[in-house]
């Protein structure tokens, strides 16, 4: 099938510090074309275009943003609106539907477009949705500070971050977790659905932690706990454990496997940089993270929250429009807490009526950022989304099947609609069909 492509720029400008700045963009036009408009989320910092179509993208590229507003939210809205023009150019009618989806950043840039821009979408899908980046900047700071002062050194007397909490602490802390939690959901599968029930302490399994286990046990504590202020009180939430905890996706962004001085976990590299030079203000890039005051600085990314987060509990707009939305987020996320959509979204249903009628969250367990992880990490939310937008069949499940990482390629689970979770109920403990969501 023959397919037009159209590769474009929006306010195209010199900064003030010289460099040239623009609102990019791809746009796929098909000969066949289906009536939809699907817009697709960026990822990280974004500064690059992804092919349209192609893989979400998770961390962008190293370029800081052109422009505040326009990286938070206001490049969704201008694509959107030039893209439906060349659409109508094209095909010389609208778009019968028109959709957004993305994950981690793109999962933001979603609920950015529910709320922002209700007007132009019929429904949204968030991944993994980085909605409270601020925060988040404030929790790897606290995670870096932590990790730094609980590494071990080397011969040389240098800190060796991911040596803090080797592989086979990693392995040990979810065995425990699957001895504690495994089971609560009906069944020992590997992968916990009870998760907000899990009960799991890193004293548990102290004595298998080996040398350092006090420091270990203590950086745990520090890590799932949430970021603090001096009072205790969370400036950012608490982290739940799972069974996704060992795997790669998850140590690649915390602490990484760096064996030098230098930290090669995502969080060092590019958290550093975001949060001294986008999230706090004034920005500063001289800022040492390691400085970071959880009493004093986090009312310094307040200014740049209220253009950047997408942490709005009303949706009136969306809801009145007949809109719906799609949430999944993987509990064993590394850099987005379950524990934060999980209140966010409580709060969103004490502040309006019928929720689940147009906005509906599906935990993944075992799944570390928009992927990866111990999980059955493959499923289709925007076949749902479709569904719900076209036939008015909201998603009671979606099934989803094991991932690369998972040993049991043959497990199928269905996920549920939060609060409800899968729960065993009988018969071939590989098929979906022997879960039900309650």
């Amino acid at each position: 099938m023959r397919i037009s492509i159209v590769t474009g720029e929006i306010e195209k400008r010199i900064g003030v510090n010289g460099k040239p700045y623009a609102i990019g963009f791809q746009l796929l036009l098909p000969e066949q074309w289906n009536k939809k408009f699907l817009f697709q989320g960026g990822g990280g910092t974004n500064g690059i275009v992804s092919p349209a179509i192609g893989k979400t993208p998770v961390r962008g590229s190293d370029a800081l943003p052109a422009l505040s507003r326009g990286y938070a939210l206001a490049s969704t809205g201008k694509v959107t609106v030039v893209a439906k023009q060349l659409i109508e150019q094209m095909y010389q009618t609208k778009p019968s539907k028109s959709f957004f989806m993305g994950c981690s950043n793109g999962g933001r840039e979603a609920m950015q477009a529910a709320m922002r821009y209700p007007q132009e979408f019929d429904g949204v899908v968030a991944g993994n949705p980085g909605f409270r980046l601020s925060r988040a900047a404030v929790a790897e700071a606290w995670d870096n500070q932590h990790f730094l002062k609980y590494a071990p050194t080397n011969e040389k007397g240098e800190k060796i971050v991911a040596n803090a909490l080797t592989q086979a602490d990693l392995d040990v802390v979810v065995k425990g977790v699957l001895k504690q939690c495994d089971a609560k959901d009906g069944l020992a599968d590997g992968i916990i659905n009870a998760w907000e029930q899990c009960g799991f302490k890193p004293e548990m399994v102290k004595a298998e932690l080996g040398e350092r286990a006090e420091q270990k046990v203590a950086l745990l504590n520090a890590i799932f706990g949430g970021a603090k202020n001096s009072q205790g009180e969370n400036v950012y939430a608490s982290w739940p454990y799972d069974a996704g905890l060992n795997t790669n996706g998850w140590r690649v962004w915390k602490h990484g496997s760096s064996q030098t001085a230098e930290p090669n976990a995502i969080n060092f590299m590019m958290g550093v940089q975001s949060l001294a030079q986008y999230f706090m203000t004034p920005h500063n890039p001289a800022f040492d993270m390691l400085t970071f005051d959880f009493d004093k600085d986090v009312a310094k990314t307040a200014e740049i929250a209220g253009v950047n987060d997408a942490d709005e509990t009303d949706l009136s707009y969306l809801q009145a429009k007949g809109g719906k939305m799609i949430i999944f987020e993987g509990v064993s996320d590394p850099v987005f807490s379950a524990h934060d959509l999980r209140d966010w979204y409580n709060q969103l249903q004490v502040n309006m009526q019928d929720v689940q009628g147009f906005a509906r969250v599906f935990m993944v367990p075992g799944m570390n950022h928009c992927g990866m992880g111990s999980a059955t990490e493959n499923f289709d939310p925007l076949t749902a989304l479709e569904q719900w937008t076209d036939e008015g069949k909201a998603p009671d499940f979606i099934l989803a099947k094991a991932g690369s990482e998972m040993s049991n390629k043959a497990k199928e689970m269905p996920l549920c609609p939060y609060p409800k979770i899968a729960t065993y109920i009988g018969g071939d403990e590989n098929k979906a069909t022997s879960f039900e969501c309650k």
